[in-house]
C-alpha cells in the first residue's frame, strides 16, 4: 500500500525493497499491522430507545474557523429517538470542567439524567 501511494509521486532504484524494509523495522506499524490485532465480531445493532432524550449520542466537529468569541467546535448531542439535536458552540480549549457545566446547563437541566450515551 504504502509502495503503491509513494510510487505516484517517487521512484529510485530497489524502492520496492527499501520500502518493505523500512516497514519491517518500524514498530508503530508492526503493532497495527491486521494480522497482530484481535478479530472482530459481528456487529450489534443498537436497540431503538423507548423515551425521547432517553439515549443520546454525541460527537465533536472540529476544524472550524474562529468566530467573534472564539469559538472554533461545535458540540454535537443528538436524541437517538426523535432525532433532534443541540448544537452547543465551543473552544478547543475548553476544559472537561467546562464541558461539565455546559453538559448539566444544556442537557440534564432540560431533559434529566439520561440512561446511556454513544460517544464518537
Amino acid at each position: 500500500m504504502m509502495y503503491k501511494d509513494l510510487k505516484e509521486y517517487y521512484w529510485w532504484q530497489k524502492m520496492k525493497r527499501d520500502i518493505a524494509e523500512y516497514i519491517a523495522k518500524c514498530g508503530i506499524y508492526q503493532q497495527v499491522k491486521v494480522e497482530h490485532q484481535k478479530p472482530t465480531g459481528p456487529l450489534q445493532p443498537l436497540l431503538i430507545p423507548e423515551w425521547k432524550w432517553d439515549k443520546i449520542t454525541m460527537d465533536f466537529m472540529t476544524g472550524l474557523p474562529n468566530e467573534k468569541k472564539g469559538n472554533n467546535v461545535i458540540w454535537v448531542i443528538v436524541d437517538r429517538l426523535t432525532k433532534s439535536a443541540l448544537f452547543l458552540p465551543m473552544k478547543m480549549t475548553n476544559s472537561m470542567d467546562r464541558l461539565t457545566q455546559s453538559y448539566v446547563r444544556e442537557v440534564i437541566r432540560l431533559y434529566g439524567i439520561l440512561v446511556s450515551i454513544i460517544s464518537y
